[in-house]
């Protein structure tokens, strides 16, 4: 009963992360920007950044089961 919020939080990260990696990959790959008047390189870099660190929270969540 008490792993219902664990499982609930790290599925909700897991899903960001992926989700925030897929998007930031999309706009990459059709040359768009990813933050509007922001550097192309850094706002693509804090993207990445971001979602893996999500995936990686979502996972910790998932293990500590």
């Amino acid at each position: 009963m008490e792993s219902g919020p664990e499982v609930f939080a790290g599925t909700v990260f897991a899903l960001f992360g992926a989700a925030l990696l897929l998007w930031t990959g999309v706009r990459l790959r059709h040359g768009e920007p990813v933050a509007d008047g922001v550097n192309r390189v850094a706002s693509a870099a804090v993207a990445g950044l971001a979602g893996t660190l999500a995936l990686v929270l979502g996972g910790y969540c998932l293990t500590r089961l």
